[in-house]
């Protein structure tokens, strides 16, 4: 199944069948705390929590669940308290960020006065310190809490993609885009870290790839919110495209303070769990993924500790050759629609239906994932159906129905496999620290790509745009030989562990470091 499992955990998973079974009580009064400390006897569950005539019952790693519930009525609990506010906010991050394709139907270039590639440079401003900030935004998330962080940035984009309707010049836009990206960076690194620490990995996969098809949603959303804000044009002397920035903008801002009271903390911070359902969360997901250092801040040494591994290098090439083809789409499929004849409504509309068959594939893999437990294959196959898809647009240029085929395979295959390749990177991730660096340096390198894809089709090479797509297949090729690449290297590291001496007489603090790799 391509996780990389240790013996630690199969050893944990012993002990807490011991301690259960002999009836020796792990808390405080503990042996293991004298060992470990008072910060590491929080990673265990109590098993005298449970009254002696109540039913015991095991999840499938053998950790007992509290008496009053079972693990599916917990998991299902905390579903409806993570996934939906962090979709949502994703969602309409989303859609912050790539309506400016849709506004570009409407004027925008007219109006801005925008040449030759200024436009490509609006789009690349974005990613500037959309990269450079991923990992501080991801260490902020961990000291300030995710209802502050992720609330107070959603606040901020909102209220620059108002002033983004509001501009009048090229280096008004060119402003505007810098700072969306500024208080986006912290968004999809910071929620899929945030998913990574509520879930095991066998049950992550359809949440994260829920939560990221919430970005299908906002282009098949965005595609009909444009078709109707765009009849407003002419309304109080604004044209259709300022109104499409200003009201989705305000929409955000509205929600994010909201959502200042609904986005979900970490399991060990969450008050609306009782004590006992927050120590069986933790301890079910130290049986998974070892423990989480979670009490401790992260260092420089951490962050330079993460990059040892070459398999995190990997991790970031997998995501780097995935964006360029997905922002390729995102931002050049209503540009692309157009060259099929139809006007900026019925391109808007045209722009629906890819986005929700994307949103519809995206889940099939996602459930056919979590239940082989596998990710490897999951990630070639969606790839696969995104290559057929730029060959087909690389290829046919006289037949529009053929072509709109070209684009469905292309949003179904990119944004299918990009939810599976953050997943089976990030949860192979252990503890806060790795995962906190780890999923921010995927993110962060990987958008590079995005830099790439705004100056991937331009307006010179229409309305064929060989360049754009010869240059996405090229990248697709490159993430597909970055997963088999990095599967082999979990292969071979799974297989060193196995081998590895286990009495290594280390303290629980270095345990801790080794996550994953402890090999006792």
């Amino acid at each position: 199944m391509l996780y990389p499992t240790s013996r630690y955990q199969h050893q944990q998973k012993l002990q807490v069948l011991t301690f259960i079974d002999d009836g020796t009580v792990l808390g405080p009064s503990s042996d293991v705390e004298a060992e470990t400390g008072k910060n590491e006897g929080n990673n265990y569950y109590d098993p005298n929590l449970l009254a002696n005539d109540s039913p015991r019952e095991y999840d499938e790693l053998h950790v007992v669940c509290p008496p009053h519930t079972t693990e599916k009525r917990l998991i299902a609990k905390i579903d409806l308290r993570v996934i939906p506010f962090l979709c949502i906010l994703y969602l309409l991050a989303f859609l912050d960020r790539v309506n400016i394709a849709n506004a570009r139907s409407f004027s925008l270039a007219t109006d801005l006065n925008l040449k030759n590639v200024e436009y490509n440079t609006a789009l690349t401003i974005f990613f500037v310190p959309y990269v450079a900030f991923e990992i501080p935004a991801n260490i902020l998330l961990k000291r300030l809490s995710p209802r502050i962080w992720l609330s107070s940035c959603m606040f901020l984009f909102g209220v620059v993609s108002i002033c983004q309707g509001l501009v009048t010049s090229y280096g008004g836009l060119l402003t505007t885009r810098f700072f969306l990206g500024l208080f986006e960076a912290g968004m999809f690194p910071g929620c899929f870290y945030l998913i990574g620490m509520w879930y095991k990995r066998s049950e992550a996969q359809r949440r994260y790839s829920f939560f990221f098809s919430s970005t299908t949603l906002a282009g098949a959303f965005g595609g009909l919110l444009a078709s109707a804000i765009g009849k407003m044009d002419g309304l109080r002397g604004y044209h259709g495209w300022r109104w499409i920035f200003i009201l989705e903008g305000v929409l955000t801002s509205v929600v994010a303070i909201a959502f200042f009271f609904l986005i979900p903390s970490f399991p060990e911070d969450a008050n609306w769990l009782t004590e006992e359902e927050r120590r069986y969360v933790k301890a079910r997901l130290q049986v998974d993924q070892g423990r989480s250092a979670a009490e401790r801040k992260i260092t420089i040494r951490d962050i330079g500790r993460v990059f040892k591994d070459y398999k995190v290098i990997l991790g970031g090439f997998m995501y780097f050759g995935m964006i360029v083809p997905a922002y390729g789409y995102a931002f050049f499929a209503p540009t692309i629609l157009a060259t099929y004849g139809y006007s900026a409504i019925e391109t808007q509309l045209h722009s629906v239906p890819p986005w929700a068959c994307a949103f519809a594939f995206a889940m099939i893999v996602a459930t056919c994932s979590d239940f082989t437990k596998h990710r490897f294959l999951f990630t070639l196959i969606p790839i696969s159906v995104a290559i057929a898809g730029f060959a087909i647009l690389i290829s046919v240029h006289h037949n529009k129905h053929v072509e709109y085929a070209g684009l469905f395979l292309v949003a179904m295959g990119a944004y299918s496999a990009m939810p599976v390749i953050v997943c089976w990177f990030n949860m192979n991730l252990g503890g806060h620290h790795r995962r906190a660096v780890g999923t921010a340096w995927q993110v962060g390198f990987g958008n590079i790509g995005g830099i790439i894809a705004t100056y991937a089709f331009i307006s010179t090479d229409a309305p064929y745009y060989k360049k754009g797509y010869s240059i996405c297949l090229a990248f697709l090729c490159l993430s597909a030989a970055s997963c088999c690449v990095y599967a082999a290297a979990v292969v071979s590291a799974n297989r060193k562990r196995d081998k590895a001496p286990t009495n290594l007489n280390l303290s629980e603090y270095e345990k801790t470091e080794l996550g994953v790799r402890f090999p006792s």
